[in-house]
């Protein structure tokens, strides 16, 4: 018996081990050169693992085990008369080759498929599609959404998903015209390159789709098991809504494919205000030996963390484990700000139809102290320290679906209503989830506020690979001597997160307390002093 070993390939050169994630084939499938498999996870990517050879595949590791690199994960038997056992008929191991790739290798074939057909699907030329390069920093995504159902006739460019990243979400558009044969199920996470679905075009295609037009009317349980397998489907983006409303997904009505629960849906939906019926009261036991009863509602929920919320996870850590981060702090007396913004924010509002903000004022202080302190807007790239001479701020805003830091690019040579504008257009995008990739990289420096819920002293993390973070905090009436004497003055703290090993102690100090001097005496901004 001819068999071929598939080892566990090596996947980078800081990975030693890979986690086994989902099989997209059974023990004892017939599989062909170069079909999917199954699925790897390791501590930076997900990717498929294809077979090397046609023939029977025998299964050597589960679902869940983690293995080495070089460890034997399947063999496949090359042997003529292993591979006619293993379906019976070369038409039947097409039917099951193609209903795995379509992405449903768990649901039962179509029973009334017909060689000719087979043989029209072959003869298609097939497009493949693969996640695209989304953004430097990006390895996968999430399949947030199918617009298209498998089997459906798309055009060249019409929209056929929804893709998720840890800083944006995107469409994905056809490359070619004809029938699509869907790879990866909404909820799927994939490396940038991996296959997410196939495009049949060409005279096979065309012959398919008349060939399966006469399946159409198919029995009604059939009907029904085609609509229970989407409905209450709930895609990451609507889980994430509904998971911060406090809303049951299955209370949601899906309007989408199957009944699928979309984003529209769970940002329509409104938390019930009925609540169940109180269980009726079970026989007490004996006084002396039962506990204390507990009054309210005692129940759980577990989601599965969204790829945006996993990412930030693995990103955070790493800085905190690849940085030597150390917070010095200060504060700020607001009061100029605040008597300045008093007299000119109506004279303001009415010229340059914005509001003035704090914002403004803070991203002008800061990239005069960056000029000030050229190596606070500089980072690591290996042994190199390399120096930015322009200063693309970073602003953290929050959204349903995380924090996101979309950037004001040239922030140095805006005008503060400019600065104003800037920052409602880019807050606007990201809560209706629009920002683009230019939008989100880039970044020099990045300015916080988590004052605006209540914080009042906190240690921001750097937002890698730059260099520095400035955490503002809520503004707080507090005794202060002024002149010998004690007043009250609105105070707020601030603090400036940096990398020791690019920063030291005296530039990080002498840069917030330059922030510090510009904010309590805004004039010398506009006479950039």
């Amino acid at each position: 018996m001819a068999e071929i070993e598939i080892k566990v390939p090596p996947v980078g050169e800081s990975i030693t081990e890979v986690t086994i994630g989902t099989w997209f084939k059974n023990e004892g499938d017939f599989v062909k050169m170069d079909e999917v498999i199954c699925g790897l996870d390791s501590d930076k990517a997900t990717f498929e693992l294809t077979a090397e050879a046609e023939g029977i595949l025998h299964i050597k590791a589960k679902e869940g085990d983690t293995l080495s690199i070089g460890d034997l994960i399947a063999t496949i038997d090359k042997s003529g008369d292993g591979a006619a056992q293993g379906n019976g008929s070369s038409v039947a191991a097409e039917a099951a080759a193609t209903t795995a790739a379509a992405g449903y290798g768990d649901r039962p074939a179509q029973p009334e498929a017909k060689p000719a057909a087979a043989t029209a699907t072959q003869e298609a030329k097939v497009v493949e599609m693969k996640v695209p390069t989304v953004g430097e920093s990006i390895t996968e995504v999430t399949i947030a959404s199918w617009v298209k159902k498998d089997g459906d006739r798309v055009t060249l460019d019409e929209v056929l998903c929804e893709l998720e990243s840890d800083k944006a979400t995107f469409e994905l558009p056809a490359e070619a015209a004809g029938t699509l044969r869907i790879v990866a199920g909404e909820g799927e996470t994939l490396a940038i390159g991996a296959v997410i679905c196939r495009i049949e075009v060409g005279e096979g295609a065309a012959a398919a789709a008349p060939a399966s037009a006469p399946a159409a009317p198919a029995p009604a349980a059939q009907q029904e098991d085609e609509k229970s397998f989407g409905a209450g489907h709930v895609s990451p983006v609507a889980a994430k809504i509904l998971a911060e409303k406090g809303i049951d997904p299955k209370e949601v009505n899906g309007t989408g494919t199957g009944g699928r629960v979309t984003k529209e849906d769970a940002l329509k939906a409104e938390k019930s205000q009925s609540k169940p019926a109180a269980e009726p009261a079970k026989a007490a036991a004996p006084a002396q030996s039962q506990a204390p009863a507990v009054s309210g509602e005692r129940g759980q929920r577990r989601e599965k963390m969204s790829s945006l919320r996993r990412t930030i996870a693995r990103r955070l850590v790493s800085v905190k484990n690849e940085t030597a981060m150390l917070t010095t702090f200060n504060e700020v007396d607001m009061k100029p700000i605040m008597d300045l913004r008093s007299k000119f924010k109506d004279k303001f509002k009415e010229k340059h139809e914005v509001g003035l903000g704090f914002m403004s004022f803070f991203t002008k202080a800061v990239c005069v102290a960056l000029q000030d302190f050229p190596v606070v807007n500089a980072y690591i790239d290996g042994d190199d320290i390399v120096y930015n001479d322009h200063c693309d701020v970073s602003i953290a805003v929050s959204t349903p679906r995380g924090l996101v830091v979309p950037v004001i690019r040239n922030a140095e040579t805006l005008s503060f209503a400019a600065i104003e504008k800037e920052i409602i257009r880019l807050a606007v995008r990201a809560r209706d989830g629009k920002l683009g990739m230019d939008e989100m990289t880039g970044g020099t420096f990045t300015i916080t506020n988590g004052g605006i819920f209540g914080s009042m002293l906190s240690t921001p993390i750097i937002n890698a690979p730059q260099s520095a973070i400035l955490g503002m905090h809520n503004i707080v009436e507090r005794a202060v001597v002024v002149n010998g004497e004690i007043v009250v003055r609105p105070i707020m703290y601030v603090a400036l997160s940096y990398d020791h090993r690019t920063i030291d102690g005296r530039d990080s100090v002498s840069f917030l307390v330059r922030v510090k001097q510009l904010l309590e005496d805004p004039t010398r901004l506009l006479l950039e002093l």
